[in-house]
């Protein structure tokens, strides 16, 4: 072997070792020539930096190796820069295109022949598992995501926890596979509600929700005593942004019909975001914000506080909200704006609700 083929050779070997099958990883082309000079008998009298420097060159070339363009240089003639990013290890397929075309009746393995790099193992397995499945799918139950995450693929967050399995995310789209064929669904997590003493689940027809746990009950005292705005036969406890997930499972415990929704939050931009967006995911329900008690914390004004660090301040929201209120009242809310205040719900309270009896 030549002096050029070893030191070719060698630089590959070191390459290939640190090549990670889905990530780019970061070299210092100093430690990688420090690491060759020490394996390398009479590296200097073969004018070895010269044979390194065209090996980086090649597998530049080759896109193996990218330079960090960052004027970071190794100090060396010729020069090299001083960080590389080794691209991902593209690997001969793994699989048996004989296997492959077994499945192909149901699946599309186009994006694996684009990224050899997923034909692992694992995913083979995930693959068959996912087959033998959709083979039976005409007499199997709509079940949970956790379960049949869990069926298929070994754990119940496999496709649900990006951290903890970086792999179950994009799984489906790799293969070309939707949740519904799955037959499963990501249930709504069950809710806290207070239904008005004496109604039954036939009689509710309007249905209050409130951000905040402590004006879910003093709505609750306010209903019994038959002084809460537009009198609902029942108060769900919204839980800040948990509504959004689990509005759904009203409609698994409550029979199908008209239902006129109420929802009441703090007067901020946290507040305006989950009514809006309960409105644009439910178009079919009728959803609107109370707007007696919204009004009735708008003249409790005086005890504004900041806005709280860290909530989006979406435009579109804000402006979605506002246009359900007078002219006048829109200049009030626009002013708490301006002035990156809000108006927290538990400003109503039993003692202050009085002042409107």
């Amino acid at each position: 072997m030549s002096t050029i083929d070893i030191i070719e050779t060698r630089v590959r070997g070191f390459i290939s070792d640190i090549q990670h099958p889905k990530q780019k990883k970061k070299i210092n082309s100093n430690d990688l020539e420090f690491q060759l000079r020490k394996l390398v008998d009479d590296y200097f009298e073969m004018d070895g930096y010269s044979l390194f420097y065209r090996a980086i060159e090649t597998l530049q070339a080759e896109g193996q190796l990218i330079p960090i363009q960052n004027n970071q240089y190794n100090g060396k003639t010729p020069a090299l820069a001083l960080y590389y990013w080794v691209n991902i290890k593209v690997q001969a397929d793994k699989w048996d295109r004989l296997e492959m075309m077994k499945l192909s009746d149901r699946f599309d393995f186009s994006y694996y022949e684009r990224h050899p790099e997923w034909q692992t193992k694992e995913e083979w397995q995930r693959i068959e598992n996912l087959y033998s499945f959709l083979k039976s799918s005409l007499e199997r139950e709509i079940v949970s995501f956790e379960e049949r995450s869990l069926e298929l693929f070994g754990h119940e967050k496999f496709l649900l926890d990006s951290d903890q399995f970086p792999d179950g995310k994009g799984f489906l789209t790799r293969i070309g596979i939707s949740e519904d064929q799955l037959k499963m669904v990501k249930y709504g997590e069950p809710f806290v509600f207070w239904m008005k003493q004496g109604k039954e689940i036939k009689d509710i027809h309007r249905v209050l929700i409130v951000e905040n746990l402590s004006f879910f009950h003093t709505s609750i005292k306010l209903l019994e005593a038959n002084q809460l705005d537009y009198e609902p036969e029942l108060i769900i406890y919204g839980e800040g942004t948990k509504i959004e997930q689990s509005f759904s499972f009203f409609f698994r415990m409550f029979p199908p019909k008209s239902y006129l929704f109420y929802y009441a939050g703090d007067l901020d931009a946290a507040g305006y975001g989950i009514l809006i967006r309960l409105i644009e995911k439910y178009p079919d329900c009728s959803i609107q914000p109370a707007l007696k008690i919204y009004r009735k914390m708008l003249e409790c004004r005086e005890q504004k506080n900041d806005q709280k660090m860290g909530q989006t301040q979406n435009l579109k929201y804000r402006d979605l909200f506002f246009q359900w209120f007078t002219d006048e009242e829109q200049a009030l809310l626009q002013q708490l704006w301006q002035e990156n205040k809000r108006i927290p719900q538990e400003v109503l309270t039993i003692e202050t609700w009085r002042r409107w009896m």
